[in-house]
């Protein structure tokens, strides 16, 4: 008899604890639903669409219940699971706020740039304000005392049942976190909403948890396929213009001259903002403009992200071609990538990039010496007492820097240089503040937006002034010089944008920034001409001099039809015509074969003339020198 009694209790404790984790985990899935806050995951469509606060809550909890498993504490262990999810929508919630986008998988590779001069730069972002600290604190006290005060749930030895759910749970995410093909018959665009242009629109019907799985199995289904015959069919349309532009005879009495390219930070003409369609805030961009090339320059990111647009331009690769490199620098892993700086040192140019901050920071001082580089010079090598203004490098000290590498005499010089002062968040104080506070903003912005706005502009202005004054003193070098200046994305001001809007009517993903390209020595007339951040390479190499790269002088015959491709990640798609579509998706093959190396080999002899120079691939010897200088030298 008491034995019955014994196993009735015993059913009826099992019966308890199992009614207490399924009621956790409804209130975990109602919980996440309510932290995400989008309608499509509210605890409201739980009954009319329940797989999509099911499907967004699912990874927290399979990490809820092995962490049970381990631990044997309920509160504990979905208490952990919510804690590390709520940090996560805490850290989009920054992302949106300053960027307009949400979290996407690529950008938890920013974690490792942390401890590479990353926390100075994202460190920025960070709220100013101490209750979220205190609120995180508090958090983890509560965590660590049901460490401490909750009783286990069930007993240490459960004949191996522990054991093997854990290690079934652990599995399960493991296969998850590896992007297993299963996964989809969950994650897709059927059971949830997925819009692969649009992580914002996923993320406001599926939540973001969901939006950052479907994303990751997106980019796992394997790398991008070439098509060589890809190659003849474009060639069959646009191989007598590439011809033509390779055959541009080189004027044999001049010098190849010297290259200086800046890449603004955050740089853009603000008059395609309302309420500044007549302002003179750029007053040299508009000066120099009317003295070369210039227009709308279409890059690949919005707010941030200037490693996409800075590969663009180096490599002459469209990052639309490579869905899955959302940070290039971190996920190039070939030693040679084909670029401008590599078809420059073909010709016999010294190669300098320069950049006023940390050299391990976006990994350029590795992806540099893959792109062919001689030399970096970063923040170390700057002098000690260089200018700064806000929270970074003054543009003033990199136009001092500039004009400190270029020599007078030896071989021509390429000098690649990143602009830092502009750089985000826009809360930090300037130098001169009654200038900051002189600058007028459009009807409406008030407040922190309008703060933001003129802080921007503070640093924008200089910019534009170092762009006069760096032209005014290439003007006078007895050596020639070609000058091109661009802004590698707007800032992130998305309230300001939000209350004032564009000019054009459309949003801030859709805008194009700016560019110009002029001969300082010799102005010339002013031509205005829409582009892409990777369509650039081709023209500098042109104006250069320099015609011996089939795949640089196709950009340049595809460039009016293929400019308005590039977008941010999330802006709506352009609309092609037969055309352009078929152009389109023949690049999509061209330059995978030519990220590969393998472009060369399938074109034709005409496109290969006897005088074309291979660029020179770095022996041992100018690997190891390059290494030894990348970061370090001046």
């Amino acid at each position: 008899m008491a034995f019955v009694s014994s196993t009735l209790l015993s059913r009826r404790s099992a019966a308890a604890r199992t009614a207490l984790v399924l009621a956790m985990m409804v209130a975990f899935v109602l919980l996440t639903g309510l932290l995400d806050g989008n309608d499509g995951v509210a605890a409201s469509r739980l009954l009319a669409q329940p797989a999509f606060p099911l499907a967004n809550a699912m990874p927290g909890l399979m990490l809820a219940l092995l962490l049970l498993v381990v631990t044997r504490r309920i509160l504990l262990s979905f208490g952990l699971a919510f804690l590390a999810q709520a940090v996560m929508y805490g850290v989009n919630a920054l992302k949106v706020s300053n960027l307009g986008m949400p979290l996407l998988p690529a950008d938890f590779r920013m974690v490792e740039q942390l401890r590479k001069g990353g926390l100075h730069v994202l460190g920025s972002y960070l709220p100013h304000s101490p209750w979220p600290y205190l609120t995180l604190l508090g958090g983890i006290a509560l965590v660590a005392a049901m460490w401490r005060y909750e009783p286990p749930l069930f007993a240490a030895h459960t004949r191996g049942m522990r054991l093997t759910g854990g290690a079934l749970l652990g599995a399960v995410l493991v296969t998850l976190v590896l992007g297993m093909p299963g996964w989809r018959h969950l994650y897709n665009g059927q059971k949830l909403w997925l819009e692969p242009w649009s992580a914002s629109a996923t993320t406001s019907h599926s939540g973001l948890v969901s939006s950052l799985v479907m994303f990751h199995l997106q980019d796992r289904r394997g790398k991008q396929k070439a098509d060589p015959a890809a190659v003849s069919s474009l060639l069959q349309s646009t191989g007598d213009a590439v011809r033509a532009r390779m055959q541009t005879p080189a004027d044999p009495g001049s010098a190849l001259p010297d290259i200086v390219v800046i890449q603004s930070e955050s740089f853009f003409d603000p008059r395609i903002m309302r309420g500044y369609e007549n302002a003179q805030l750029t007053p040299n961009l508009e000066r120099l403009a009317a003295q070369g090339m210039s227009g709308p320059l279409h890059v690949p990111t919005f707010g941030g992200g200037t490693i996409r647009t800075e590969f663009e331009v180096l490599t002459g690769l469209s990052l639309r071609y490579f869905g899955n490199m959302q940070f290039p620098y971190l996920q190039m892993h070939d030693k040679v990538v084909p670029s401008m700086v590599r078809t420059l040192r073909s010709h016999g140019y010294e190669t300098v990039a320069i950049h006023g901050n940390d050299p391990t920071f976006w990994n350029r001082n590795t992806a540099f010496k893959t792109l062919g580089f001689d030399r970096f010079v970063s923040q170390s090598s700057f002098p000690a007492n260089a200018a700064m203004d806000g929270k970074y490098m003054a543009d003033s000290a990199m136009t001092d820097e500039i004009m400190a590498q270029l020599k007078d005499a030896g071989p021509p010089q390429f000098l690649f240089a990143i602009s830092l002062e502009a750089h985000g968040p826009y809360d930090t104080e300037p130098v001169d503040r009654a200038a900051r506070d002189a600058i007028p903003v459009p009807t409406g912005i008030e407040g922190k937006d309008k703060l933001e706005l003129q802080n921007y502009l503070y640093h924008m202005r200089h910019a534009d002034q170092e762009l006069g004054r760096l032209a005014d003193l290439l003007a006078r070098r007895s050596r020639p010089t070609l000058l091109l200046f661009y802004g590698d994305h707007l800032p992130g001001l998305v309230g300001a944008y939000h209350t004032a809007g564009f000019a054009d009517g459309q949003d801030m993903l859709s805008q194009a920034g700016t560019w110009l390209l002029i001969d300082p020595r010799n102005p010339g007339t002013p031509q205005h001409t829409e582009m892409a951040s990777w369509m650039l390479p081709g023209l500098l190499l042109e104006r250069a001099g320099i015609h011996d790269d089939a795949y640089f002088a196709l950009t340049q015959v595809l460039a009016p039809s293929l400019a308005r491709v590039t977008r941010a990640p999330g802006a709506a798609p352009t609309a092609l015509d037969m055309q352009q579509a078929q152009f389109d998706k023949d690049m999509a093959s061209i330059a995978v074969l030519r990220m590969k190396g393998k472009l060369d080999k399938l074109l034709p002899a005409s496109l290969l003339p006897p005088s074309t120079v291979v660029a020179r691939q770095d022996s041992e010897e100018e690997g190891t020198r390059a290494a030894a200088a990348m970061g370090m030298h001046r």
